[in-house]
């Protein structure tokens, strides 16, 4: 059954290339990045985890921890993670989930048959602290994905969890942003004392909050 945004995480406990563990009990406080790979020694996934592991202080610094999966078992993993150090010049730094049975892929919707009934797609699941499925982006096998927009919309989900505001197109870090649809005038004016732009009024534009 396909996992839906608002939807708790499955749990679930698995082997990885860093020992046994809890998905929950891992993840803790933390947010969570979870992200599957159709298969070990494959040329996209090996420069996608040697990116990751070049990036990892950006997701440490965004209380955001990473891991991967494939349908191989942990032996393989850590053999293919020799051949990513020495291409990509980052060891990974990550743990990586053994899945040879697809239990994990199965409760995740990972196997798409219509595009392999064996291997799984490249997915991604952004989860918050509260174990709810905040983001899902889902590419094929062939396309590798672009970790940096991840990180961007990780930013965005971390600013509208704090604040009632909305990222408009094309956001970064330090842009200005969109007061919630749902907040009046009158609670917008107690929020956000600094004032703002209406543009439309469904459309006021502010600083981003807290910078």
């Amino acid at each position: 059954m396909a996992i839906r945004l608002g939807d708790i995480a499955p749990d679930f406990t698995a082997d990885t290339t860093q020992g046994t563990i809890s998905f929950h009990e891992w993840l803790g406080d933390s947010w969570g990045v979870l992200f599957s790979h159709p298969k070990d020694f494959t040329p996209v996934c090996t420069t996608e985890l040697g990116y990751v592991a070049r990036i990892k202080p950006e997701f440490d610094k965004r209380n955001v921890k990473v891991i991967g999966l494939s349908v191989d078992s942990v032996e393989s993993h850590n053999k293919w993670e020799g051949d990513i150090g020495e291409t990509q010049g980052t060891p990974v730094n990550f743990p990586m989930i053994g899945d040879p049975d697809r239990t994990v892929s199965d409760l995740y919707d990972m196997i798409h048959p219509n595009a392999n009934d064996t291997l799984t797609v490249r997915s991604v699941f952004v989860i918050g602290p509260d174990k709810k499925v905040k983001l899902t982006i889902t590419y094929p096998a062939s396309t590798g994905r672009n970790f940096d927009e991840i990180l961007r919309v990780i930013d965005s989900l971390q600013l509208t969890a704090k604040y009632k505001v909305a990222t408009p197109v094309n956001w970064t870090d330090g842009n200005d942003v969109i007061i919630g649809a749902a907040v009046s005038d009158d609670e917008a004016k107690t929020l956000f004392p600094n004032g703002w732009k209406t543009v439309k009024p469904y459309l006021r534009v502010l600083p981003q909050p807290g910078k």
